[in-house]
């Protein structure tokens, strides 16, 4: 008996330590910086260059997430919330993905919504607050893209 206790006890612990740990830390400098916008912001879309991928899978994360993605965010966008649409876009020749931490926590995710291989994710009734934003690259490696935030889809 007591060593069947003794198996489950250490089961359990090792369950406890198998539980996924997520690499993304939004609380790390964003690799291409941060801009804060309100409702209403120009220029319209706002651009961003930067390099897309990194060496962790994005799947890993909750949610639908695809793409290779590094540890910090690529971008931060603190926003002051109107009643307009937030639409986050990838412009690149490879095919890139978007992956977000928005203002509730949550992870919100896309490849190929925008078309072409582009990614698009679009909040209708955005939140205020802080949007860290990682742009990943499907299959691998790592590719200039621009990063596109706009309120007129």
């Amino acid at each position: 008996m007591i060593k069947r206790l003794s198996a489950l006890a250490l089961a359990a612990a090792l369950t406890a330590t198998a539980a996924p740990a997520f690499a993304q830390d939004a609380s790390l400098t964003a690799n291409f910086g941060e801009i804060r916008l309100s409702a209403g912001f120009t220029p319209d879309p706002y651009r961003v260059q930067l390099t897309a991928g990194g060496s962790i899978d994005g799947s890993r994360l909750p949610g639908s997430c695809v793409g290779n993605i590094s540890a910090a965010p690529d971008f931060e966008v603190t926003y002051s919330a109107g009643s307009l649409p937030l639409v986050f876009r990838t412009v690149s020749s490879s095919d890139t993905t978007l992956i977000i931490n928005g203002p509730d926590g949550r992870w919100y995710c896309d490849d190929d919504s925008f078309g072409d291989g582009d990614a698009q994710v679009r909040f209708n009734r955005p939140q205020s607050g802080t949007y860290d934003i990682w742009v990943g690259t499907f299959g691998g490696g790592t590719a200039s893209a621009t990063l596109l935030i706009t309120e007129t889809p």
